[in-house]
């Protein structure tokens, strides 16, 4: 099994496990790697340390002890709890206008339909053309729901 660090072209972060170098290069060739936050078919390998199973070879128990609490912090915890509860708000409260952000959003804008609350796709021009027209844009990852289950 290989499991490799990746990211889409708009440096979204993720993990592919891969059952041999091959099929992680006949399923990128396909384009059947898909970043799960943006949808992007465009996805590479980041540089990785290699990861060595020395039986031998036990870590400190207090350098391990301090690891595990830093991960399992209630802090932690409740910061992941507060980011999932801000994203589930925001795509419960906002209309999904997909491609057609920009122009939904200057239709706004521009009082040409009432105003409520939308998210969408803009590339990174989209965005700033509208910072120029005096269009205040937040930009969020969200991630994106899919037909189909990820594997």
């Amino acid at each position: 099994m290989k499991v490799y660090n990746l990211a889409c072209e708009q440096n979204h972060r993720f993990e592919g496990w891969f059952a041999s170098e091959e099929d992680f290069l006949s399923q990128s060739a396909q384009q059947q790697i898909v970043c799960p936050i943006c949808d992007s078919c465009k996805v590479g390998k980041l540089p990785s340390a290699p990861h060595l199973n020395l039986s031998a070879a036990k870590p400190d128990s207090a350098a391990a002890q301090a690891g595990d609490a830093r991960l399992s912090s209630p802090a932690v915890a409740q910061f992941q709890q507060r980011l999932q509860d801000m994203a589930r708000h925001v795509m419960e409260n906002t209309e999904d206008v997909g491609e057609g952000f920009a122009e939904e959003a200057r239709r706004i804008h521009y009082k040409e339909i009432p105003e409520h609350g939308i998210r969408g796709i803009a590339s990174p021009q989209q965005c700033e053309e509208l910072a120029e027209e005096g269009i205040e844009v937040f930009q969020l990852p969200l991630p994106i729901p899919r037909k189909q289950s990820l594997q």
